[in-house]
C-alpha cells in the first residue's frame, strides 16, 4: 500500500537537492540547452514550478491544468526569466503543494491528473517526487541516474513497467537488474517474451526515454522500441 507521508517526507529530500542545485546556476547557464530535446534548462525548472500547482490543483480535486495549450504557452512564457525569479518560483510552488497535501482530505479517492488519466490520491506526492527526481538528471548539472535512491528507481521502474503493461505496441517483457530484481511489461504486442537485463538505473534510463539501451542485454530478440510517455 501507497505510503502518502512516506513519499511526501521523500519529496522534501528531493526538493531541497533540486532547490540547492538550481540556486548554485545562473542566468546563462539557465539558458543553456537541457537534455530534453528543445527546453533550456529554464524549461525544465519552468515546468516543474507549474507541475507543482498542478498536482496541488489535483489534490484540491480541480482540473490539473485549463488545458495543454496554456500548459505549454506557461511554460513557454516562464522559461527566459532570470535565476532569481525561477528559484523563487519554484521554491514558492513546492511549498503550494505541500500545504495542499497538508490539507485534511481522503487520501484513497480518486483524483483525475492530464488527459483524463486516473489514480488514487496517495499516489499524487510519488507522481510528484519522479517530476523532481528525473527533471533534475534532465538539466545535465551533474545530478545522474546513479545518483537517485534506489528505493525511488525501484518504484519508478514499478510505475513505468505497469504503465507499458499490456501495451499494443510492445512485446512481452521481463526486466531483470544486478541484485535479482525483477519486473514484466508490454505483453500487447504479438512476439517475444524478450529478456532485458542491465542495472535498475540503466532499466529506468531506457524506460523513462533518458537512455538509449545500449547498456543492456537482451535476449529473445531486439530492445522494444517504447512509445513515448
Amino acid at each position: 500500500m501507497t505510503d502518502h507521508a512516506h513519499d511526501l517526507a521523500a519529496l522534501r529530500e528531493a526538493t531541497d537537492r533540486l532547490l540547492g542545485a538550481t540556486g548554485k546556476l545562473d542566468d546563462a547557464a539557465l539558458s543553456e540547452p537541457s537534455r530534453l530535446p528543445g527546453w533550456s534548462r529554464g524549461h525544465v525548472v519552468a515546468h516543474l514550478s507549474r507541475n507543482a500547482d498542478a498536482l496541488a490543483n489535483v489534490l484540491r480535486d480541480l482540473p490539473m491544468y485549463a488545458d495543454s495549450e496554456t500548459r505549454d504557452r506557461e511554460i513557454e512564457r516562464d522559461a527566459p526569466r532570470s535565476q532569481a525569479k525561477q528559484l523563487a518560483d519554484l521554491t514558492a510552488s513546492a511549498a503550494r503543494f505541500v500545504a495542499a497535501a497538508a490539507e485534511p482530505a481522503d487520501w484513497s479517492r480518486t483524483v483525475t491528473l492530464r488527459r483524463g488519466m486516473t489514480d488514487s490520491a496517495a499516489n499524487v506526492p510519488f507522481r510528484r517526487r519522479g517530476e523532481v527526481e528525473l527533471h533534475h538528471v534532465d538539466l545535465g548539472i551533474g545530478y545522474e541516474l546513479e545518483d537517485l535512491p534506489d528505493e525511488f528507481t525501484a518504484r519508478e521502474i514499478d510505475f513505468l513497467a505497469a504503465r507499458f503493461a499490456g501495451h499494443p505496441e510492445v512485446v512481452p517483457t521481463s526486466m531483470a537488474d544486478d541484485t535479482g530484481r525483477v519486473w514484466t511489461t508490454g505483453g500487447g504486442a504479438e512476439g517475444g517474451p524478450v529478456a532485458v537485463r542491465g542495472t535498475a538505473p540503466e532499466l529506468l534510463g531506457w524506460l523513462s526515454g533518458r537512455r538509449d539501451g545500449s547498456a543492456l542485454t537482451v535476449e529473445g530478440g531486439t530492445l522494444p522500441a517504447l512509445p513515448p510517455l
